[in-house]
Order: C-alpha cells, then structure tokens, then sequence
C-alpha cells in the first residue's frame, strides 16, 4: 500500500501565504497531476510531501502514519526534479546507482538493479557515457532510472519535461505513461501544462492562489467543471463564455445577453427553481455545432466567422456576436468562410453553467 493523505497542508513564507489548507486523499497505485499557473502553490506542495520543504501546518501520512517530520530519505518516495540534478561528473551508471550506494547495498545488488532499471528505459547501451553525452531526453531517462531504482513507494514529478522541446515532451509523456502502467506506484506530478496532465492522470487537483479549486477523476474535471476558473484553465481551445441573465420559469429556461436570447427546456437547471440570476454561460468546441436550423427546445448563438484555425485534422471556427466569442471544431473539409454568418447549435446537456458572482457550477 502507498497512500497519500495531505490534511489541511499551509505554508508560509513570512507574510506571504504559499498553501493554503490542501487537503488531498492520493490512493494507492494512483497517478494525481498538481495543475496550475506559475505561483500557485503546486510545487510548494510536492516539497512538503517530499520534505523538502517545511510545513507551517497541517500532516502529510503514507498509509495512515503521520510522516510529516520525517527527514526526505525515511519517507520511501523518489523525486525527479525540472533540472534532472543529475551528477555531471559521474557516468550513466553512477548517476543511477548512486542512491543504492549511499545506502551500502551490495556490489552485485547495485549491478543487477541498475542494469535492469537501464534496460527498461533504455539506457543500456549508455551506461558508461558521461552526462554531458546525453542529449536531454536521455538526460530526462536517466533521471526517471534514478528515481525508479531506490523502488519508491511514491514518485515526485516536479515538471520533469518542461525543459524539452514538443516533441521530445510528447514522447516522455508516453513514457511516463507507460512505466506508471507497469509499475503502478503511486505519482504525484506537478504541471502547468493542462494537456499534459489530462494524457498522464488519473486524478487532476487544479490549484489557484494556493489553494486547491477542484480536486477528481480527469475526465470529471474537464467534463464538469466546478468553476469558472477550472472550466477556462482546462481546454484547448479555451471553452467560450458569455455573460448574461438566466430565468427559470415552469418548464423553461430563458438566457439573455446582449443582443443574443436562447429559450430552452432544461431540466438540469430548472432543479435551481425560479428565479432571475446573473450567469457565466460556457460552451466547449465539440459541443458547439454549425448548422441550418436550431429547434425549439434547444439553444442557439447567430454570429459571424472571425477566426479559423486550421489544425489539420481539425478546425477551430470563432464566431462572433458582439462582444460575445464562442468556438466551434468541425472538420476541415466543411469549414465556413471568414466573415459568413454561422448558426451555432449548442446542445443543452453540454452547457456549463456558473454564478457570475462566486463563479462557482450551478448546472448539476
């Protein structure tokens, strides 16, 4: 069993607050992504896990037993870090070993457990070259090899690929992927890239300001987002909103903005009761879609082609009304033409709906 429990983890650094009461329950054998801006806390959080970084309050437990005054090297977990902190003097061989030699293992333990660690991210053919041999993803494999030889209970990533370039990046997600697959050790990975974190996760904790704004399952983070934020951060392209006033009345639903009205039955937001509130509507790319006609019961957004981007098996159409923009995908071959008025479908069981105010979901 390797699980990890954050309860109410802070951090301060003078008067500024860093984190701020993270509370994380990590299941055994789960990979959970910490996603954010720069700043907002995440990989502050990964250092108090690892101990790297001391806690102002609140626990850190690995299968229920407080570890959170434990020096790093007691706590069974393997950190690979954005600058790889690799040994430039040392070979392939040492960098990977060096940990297991530290701990007075055996010779012919060493040598078995490096070589093996080496073949499966292969690395060995490499194993007497020195670091300023490697290129950097093998630079980022030999790093991983270090990690994944001590045979921790829980791997750290702080934004290991962040240093590579797109192609290289897409490659070591696969990767990281597969080894996680093989191996199944719990992983917490520290990312500002959504895409990334989307591919590698089984649990995504979007952080703001230090503090956790929605914590589950990837798909359930993209697919429901709990907040504006989360909505807007999570997506490519970035999920269209439109400010305006909704009415619940019996069996309808009213949304109002400027120049733009859409009447529809709705039985996911009539469950908010009657009322007249201020809303963020908000509405994905494949959920938008271009057509002749738009029935009754559903809603719809008149505009005209702004922007199209062509991304090879799809394209991106911006339509807009105002000072409304939505986007819709379609595929290349069906693509309208700049300025061309566009009717867009929006299907009322893929709207996103949040109170202007607190920006919190109120769409169930």
């Amino acid at each position: 069993m390797s699980r990890v429990e954050l309860r109410g983890l802070s951090k301060s650094f003078g008067p500024v607050q860093a984190v701020r009461d993270v509370s994380l329950d990590i299941s055994d054998h789960a990979f959970v992504t910490l996603l954010g801006p720069s700043g907002c806390g995440k990989t502050t959080t990964l250092n108090m896990t690892a101990g790297l970084e001391a806690v102002s309050s609140g626990d850190v437990l690995l299968d229920g037993v407080p570890i959170t005054g434990w020096a790093p090297h007691e706590r069974g977990m393997a950190m690979v870090f954005q600058n790889y902190a690799l040994y430039p003097h040392m070979n392939v061989f040492d960098n990977i070993g060096f940990a297991l030699k530290l701990q007075r293992r055996p010779r012919a333990e060493i040598e078995r457990r490096v070589r093996a660690t080496a073949e499966a991210l292969e690395l060995g053919a490499l194993l007497e070259r020195r670091i300023s041999q490697l290129s950097g993803g093998q630079q980022q494999r030999v790093a991983l090899a270090r990690a994944m030889v001590k045979e921790p209970q829980v791997f750290l990533f702080d934004e290991p690929l962040s240093n590579l370039d797109a192609a290289l990046r897409t490659r070591m997600r696969i990767e990281i992927k597969r080894l996680h697959q093989q191996l199944r050790t719990t992983s917490i990975f520290v990312t500002h890239d959504q895409e990334e974190a989307m591919i590698l996760s089984d649990f995504i904790a979007v952080m703001r300001d230090g503090v956790v704004v929605q914590y589950g399952p990837a798909d359930e983070v993209y697919r429901r987002p709990a907040h504006h934020y989360v909505a807007t951060f999570i997506g490519k392209p970035r999920m269209g909103i439109v400010t305006g006033r909704l009415r619940t009345s019996g069996e309808v639903a009213e949304f109002t903005a400027a120049g733009l009205q859409m009447r529809w039955r709705d039985p996911a937001i009539l469950v908010l009761g009657p009322g007249d509130r201020e809303v963020l509507l908000g509405v994905r790319a494949e959920d938008a879609r271009i057509v002749a006609r738009v029935d009754q019961d559903e809603a719809g957004f008149d505009g005209a082609v702004e922007l199209l981007e062509p991304l090879g098996s799809d394209t991106f159409v911006e339509v807009g009304r105002g000072e409304h923009r939505l986007t819709a995908r379609v595929e290349p071959d069906k693509a309208p033409r700049l300025a061309e008025p566009v009717r867009l479908r929006l299907p009322w069981n893929r709207l996103h709906l949040f109170d202007a105010a607190t920006e919190q979901r109120i769409n169930a």
